[in-house]
């Protein structure tokens, strides 16, 4: 239990945006990573995995580093985080497989908190950009690898290299389509069209998000806007007590001189 502990610290008692979307690449990491140990691909197929196996390995390392500038205390940081960091380092492959422990962790998150509906609402800009971070490594994880599984080895197929595989997928996505990679086979058209219409959703999300950051005030102008309309209401507040009190305390004199007045007529 004392060994779980340093893995699966207290501090935290629900799961972030980021830490759900880091889950989501740990799973999809450790796939391509078994894929790569246990299974018999071709040699392009393997070099594409690789690729994005390490670009993965980026986007994690980033996070740990991201993290650990953040952390007031780094110290306690890198004691409950340096398997992430291990597991991050793409040259080492049996060490990925201690990624295992980043996605249980934040499984053991997910089990201690109630609902991860409110983390989402409260934190919808760290959401959003989570979510677009997980759909696009996704979609040119599978739209490559699928690719170039279909074309390999077809005649007049021009789509034979990963790079030519990553190069198709990113331009396919951004709707681009310079068209000098492009499929050959029904499979392939197929994936490509899945792969349009998952890059138009795709920057439409980026587009309406862009414009939200622009238009829509921050949530720290909110903050300060309500802040200060607090304090006004509290000084009109304040001020009307202020006013009721004096005209109280005006009353209860003159009160006090009439009752004194009365007292003096009987006494005469």
């Amino acid at each position: 239990m004392a060994n779980l502990s340093r893995w699966f610290p207290e501090t935290e008692t629900h799961p972030t945006p980021f830490q759900l979307a880091m889950m989501v690449l740990s799973f999809l990491s450790v796939i391509v990573v078994l894929v790569l140990t246990f299974a018999k691909v071709e040699e392009e197929t393997r070099r594409l995995l690789l690729m994005i196996d390490f670009s993965i390995c980026m986007i994690f390392l980033s996070y740990f580093f991201f993290n650990l500038f953040k952390a007031d205390n780094k110290l306690l940081y890198l004691q409950h985080n340096w398997i992430d960091f291990v597991a991050s380092i793409p040259a080492i492959e049996p060490l990925r497989l201690a990624r295992l422990f980043q996605i249980l962790r934040v499984i053991r998150l997910i089990r201690m908190t109630h609902s991860l509906i409110a983390p989402m609402v409260k934190q919808r800009r760290q959401a959003t950009m989570a979510s677009l971070l997980v759909a696009m490594v996704t979609i040119l994880t599978l739209s490559s690898v699928l690719m170039l599984i279909v074309e390999s080895g077809v005649p007049d197929a021009n789509i034979q290299t990963a790079e030519n595989a990553i190069w198709w997928a990113l331009v396919t996505i951004s709707t681009v389509g310079y068209g000098d990679f492009y499929p050959v086979t029904t499979a392939g058209h197929v994936i490509g069209a899945i792969v349009i219409i998952c890059g138009v959703s795709f920057f439409g999300v980026i587009s309406g998000y862009m414009a939200s950051i622009f238009i829509a005030p921050d949530e720290t102008e909110k903050l300060e806007t309500q802040s200060e309309e607090i304090k006004c209401e509290l000084k009109l507040a304040l001020d009307r007590m202020e006013k009721n009190q004096n005209q109280l305390m005006q009353e209860i004199t003159e009160l006090h001189k009439e009752i004194k007045e009365v007292k003096e007529d009987k006494n005469r």
